[in-house]
C-alpha cells in the first residue's frame, strides 16, 4: 500500500524500500530511524520511514558514512523528506550532459591510435572512464569533442591535454571560491540556527541558485578575458608583422 497515509509493516516496508529487514531493524537501533507505530504488537511504518530509508539509500551511494548521515537526518527535527531534497539538491550533478559509453575501437579511432600512456592521461582527467571489457564511458562528450577539434586544427593531442587540463585548474579554483561562499554565507548560518527545519527551504533554494550563477559567473568571465587574450595576442603579431 502506498501513498500519503500508506502504512507498512516491516516486511512491506523492507520490500518498498529493496533493504533487508535485518538492516531496517540496525538502522532503528542505530537512530537512524524513528520507532514504528505500534499497533495490536504490529509496528507500522508510515511515508516518514520510507523517505527516511530512501535518504539513508542514496547518501551512502554517494559514500557517506552512518555517522554523518545521523547527523544531517538529526537536523531534520524529524521530516527525512526535506533532508532527502536537500541531499539531491546538494549532490545533483551540475552539468547537464548525457553521458556516452564507447568500446576501445572507436576510442582509439577518435584518438588516432594515439600513444596508451595519452590514453591514460585521459583517464586522470576524467575525460574517458573504463567500465571493463573494453567499453568507456564519456562522462563529457563536449569536452572530448573538444579535444577531437584541437587535433583536427594540427594540435597534438598532449597539447590538446595540457589545456584541459590547466582549464581544469582554473576550474578548481573557481568551484572552491563558490563552495566557500556558500559554505560561509548559506550552510553555517543554517547550521548555527536554533530552529533549523524553518531556514531549510531556504537553504534548498540558495543551492539552486548557486548552480547556474557559478556557471554563467564563470562563462561570462572567460568570454571576456579570452576576447581581451586574442585581441592583446593577435595585436602583438600585427605590430611585428607590420615592423618586418
Amino acid at each position: 500500500m502506498t501513498g500519503a497515509g500508506a502504512e507498512h509493516t516491516i516486511d512491506e516496508l523492507a520490500r518498498e524500500t529493496g533493504m533487508t529487514v535485518r538492516n531496517i531493524r540496525a538502522h532503528q537501533s542505530r537512530g537512524l530511524l524513528p520507532p514504528p507505530e505500534v499497533r495490536a504488537r504490529t509496528g507500522y511504518y508510515g511515508p516518514e520511514h520510507v523517505a527516511r530509508l530512501r535518504l539513508i539509500q542514496e547518501l551512502q551511494g554517494n559514500g557517506y558514512n552512518l555517522a554523518a548521515i545521523k547527523d544531517l537526518v538529526n537536523r531534520t527535527s524529524g521530516s527525512s523528506q526535506e533532508a532527502l531534497d536537500f541531499a539531491r539538491a546538494l549532490l545533483a550533478p551540475f552539468e547537464e550532459e548525457r553521458p556516452e559509453v564507447i568500446d576501445a575501437a572507436e576510442l582509439a579511432e577518435r584518438f588516432r591510435a594515439a600513444d596508451p600512456k595519452l590514453r591514460t592521461r585521459a583517464e586522470k582527467l576524467g575525460i574517458v572512464v573504463p567500465l571493463g571489457e573494453g567499453r568507456f564511458e564519456i562522462p563529457s562528450p563536449t569536452l572530448l569533442r573538444a579535444g577531437e577539434t584541437l587535433m583536427e586544427l594540427g594540435i597534438p593531442l598532449e597539447k590538446a591535454f595540457d589545456a584541459i587540463e590547466s582549464a581544469a585548474r582554473h576550474a578548481d579554483s573557481v568551484a572552491q571560491t563558490f563552495v566557500k561562499l556558500f559554505l560561509e554565507r548559506v550552510w553555517k548560518p543554517f547550521d548555527r540556527a536554533g530552529q533549523p527545519e524553518t531556514e531549510w527551504p531556504a537553504v534548498l533554494v540558495a543551492i539552486e541558485q548557486l548552480r547556474p550563477l557559478a556557471s554563467e559567473t564563470l562563462v561570462a568571465i572567460f568570454q571576456q578575458r579570452m576576447t581581451q587574450a586574442t585581441e592583446k595576442a593577435f595585436g602583438r603579431e600585427l605590430d611585428r608583422r607590420a615592423k618586418g
